[in-house]
């Protein structure tokens, strides 16, 4: 059996995924956050003082290093919220074109 509160997270080559089991709340009441740009936020929220979400849902996961915080999307279908965050890719070290190397490489120095 899962805590109430349990969110499944799988990493795919592109993104990693979020996703949990809301039964009841509405799509209105659920809030996904950003902080500071290392966390992501999950949550259930009043719409007004009126109201209470079906279920009292929080959880906060410190995201990876290499992600695309602008391409974050989310749907909710079903009872059960997908929080994608895709995943970035930076490249070490430089490369060097071989249209760029000179026919005749002249050499400057050699090593001691």
């Amino acid at each position: 059996l899962l805590p109430e509160n349990h969110v499944n997270w799988t990493r795919t080559s592109e993104a990693h995924v979020y996703s949990a089991d809301l039964p009841g709340v509405r799509r209105e009441e659920i809030k996904v956050e950003v902080e500071d740009s290392r966390y992501l936020i999950i949550r259930t929220e009043a719409i007004d003082d009126s109201t209470k979400p079906a279920m009292d849902f929080k959880r906060k996961f410190r995201l990876p290093g290499s992600i695309d915080i602008d391409g974050i999307s989310g749907k909710y279908e079903d009872g059960v919220l997908t929080v994608t965050v895709p995943r970035t890719f930076r490249r070490g070290g430089f490369y060097i074109d071989p249209a760029d190397v000179p026919d005749r490489v002249e050499v400057l120095a050699r090593a001691a």
